[in-house]
């Protein structure tokens, strides 16, 4: 049996509905420099950012509709979040609320191309 790295009951992917994957991937790219694995017009894994022989971390899959905001929130994390801010309203991204102050930092929500809610939080 091979090791696949992954940890009983951790989370190991997350696969996000986007609308449009040429525009979702374009986004992603521009706003966190993600890269993909494209599968054609319906999927594209998202590249490690350790590497791109590591397993992917997430995938687009493209469908009629987002996934309604409310739902899970998948955090990503920020050494410069005002930054990351700029750097997401510039890739076309819309910030939803804050940057704000929580216990522990900073953080901010926005909504993708496609409607996906996502936040950024920072130490500072």
């Amino acid at each position: 049996m091979t090791d696949s790295g992954s940890r009983h009951h951790a989370i190991d992917y997350i696969e996000l509905t986007v609308t449009d994957s040429a525009a979702a991937q374009a986004f992603y790219s521009s706003a966190f420099g993600w890269r993909f694995n494209d599968y054609g017009p319906a999927y594209a894994g998202i590249v490690n950012p350790g590497g791109p022989d590591l397993p992917e971390v997430g995938g687009l899959a493209t469908g009629e509709t987002a996934a309604v905001r409310g739902g899970p929130l998948v955090l990503l994390y920020s050494d410069d979040l005002d930054a990351t801010v700029e750097q997401v309203r510039a890739a076309g991204g819309e910030i939803v609320n804050g940057p704000y102050a929580f216990p522990g930092g900073r953080r901010f929500h926005f909504t993708d191309p496609s409607g996906n809610e996502l936040g950024v939080w920072s130490t500072s």
